[in-house]
């Protein structure tokens, strides 16, 4: 009787230390054991993968999520929840382009599916869309009042458009509407609320909201980042490093790694930044030409710390031919901007500072290409 007891604990103990997404692969490898001729097991499955890939941070999970689709469509060709699942996994996996026109297929054929309306936000906002994003979200308040990924995709948009304050409102909205079980669901949306009160100036709030969710998800590599910008605002930058070398040891992609080595930079650790500024051009270079990168990187880095203006030119040149949105135009301006096309990135700028954003590398680097005087362009 006691040792049937231990047993119970041992597995209460190792159920309790799952993730949400991996208790959901659990039962979705349960249910593929017991009936693997059921479709709808694997789209499962799926989905806890592209789940367990936002949760580590880790994009080989988005892989595996669509070789699991693929047998999905197997056994059931074409069906609509796996189609919803691999839209899913391509916006994981940065493939916009091919994203939206899936997304867009499936809202021809059940125009009332909230979460496909979610999918095509999603996609517009990543292709510089805004507009048709934000046509999208209000379908899906429309449809369904006051659901979670309308909330928090409408919050996205309101930052883009710099109301901050009501992004906060949005947010805290949906963070009031996630059952406490879904914890890496809250810590994703404490993270955001974090960010949101970052960029108003709220620090210490941002802190709290950061803290409270690495409580919630222990090791949270989101968490962590946005911790590490909220400690660089407040000047205490060896803490910012320390938070960033627990965040790449998370997850260690070239993006990462990238701030990691200008946090180390700027706290004076000139030696250990060179070395980090050349792993990541090494391992960014690696995947530039796919559409999961780390460009906007390279163009900084490039223009900022490497002397290489003409390089962050071309890489912006071709990022900014698969997509528009603020980000990747911010990333073209400054480079245009650093190879002496003052004109044509005021232009550029000019698109970006149009749209809303309030994110003050944005915003300094606008004022530095508008106080500098014309030059022609090539």
């Amino acid at each position: 009787m006691k040792l049937r007891y231990l047993v119970v604990l041992i597995w209460a103990a190792a159920l309790a230390a799952q993730t949400p997404a991996e208790r959901k692969i659990a039962r979705a490898q349960r249910a593929i054991a017991a009936d693997p001729s059921n479709y709808r097991h694997y789209n499962d499955l799926a989905l806890g993968r592209a789940q367990r890939a936002r949760e580590a941070g880790d994009s080989p999970f988005y892989l595996e999520a669509e070789k699991t689709l693929k047998e999905s469509f197997r056994l059931a060709p074409g069906n609509f929840e796996g189609q919803k699942a691999l839209v899913w996994v391509l916006l994981g996996k940065h493939e916009f382009g091919p994203a939206l026109e899936l997304a867009q297929e499936l809202n021809h054929r059940m125009p009332d599916d909230v979460l496909i309306y979610g999918f095509l936000a999603d996609a517009h906002a990543e292709l510089g869309n805004y507009e048709a994003a934000e046509r999208a979200v209000q379908w899906m308040l429309d449809l369904r009042p006051g659901n979670v990924p309308a909330l928090t995709r409408g919050a996205y948009l309101r930052e883009l458009f710099g109301d901050l304050e009501g992004a906060i409102d949005f947010m805290q909205a949906a963070f009031q509407r996630v059952p406490s079980d879904q914890v890496e669901d809250r810590a994703w949306i404490l993270t955001h609320l974090a960010h949101l009160h970052r960029l108003a100036g709220r620090y210490e709030l941002a802190a709290r909201l950061a803290e409270r969710a690495l409580e919630a998800f222990p090791g949270y590599h989101y968490a962590l980042g946005q911790l590490a910008r909220i400690r660089t605002a407040q000047g205490r930058l060896a803490e910012a490093v320390q938070l960033l070398r627990q965040r790449f040891e998370a997850a260690p992609h070239p993006e990462n790694l990238y701030e990691l080595a200008v946090a180390l930079k700027h706290s004076g650790e000139a030696g250990e930044a060179d070395k980090c500024f050349r792993s990541f051009e090494e391992q960014a270079r690696g995947e530039s030409a796919g559409w999961d990168n780390a460009n906007r990187e390279l163009v900084f880095y490039y223009a900022d710390h490497a002397g290489k203006p003409e390089e962050a030119l071309r890489i912006a040149q071709a990022e900014f031919a698969r997509r528009k949105d603020v980000y990747t135009r911010h990333a073209y301006a400054w480079a245009l901007f650093c190879n002496g096309r003052t004109a044509e990135a005021k232009q550029e700028i000019d698109v970006v500072l149009a749209v809303g954003t309030r994110d003050p590398e944005v915003l300094a680097h606008a004022e530095a290409i508008r106080q500098a005087r014309p030059t022609p362009g090539p």
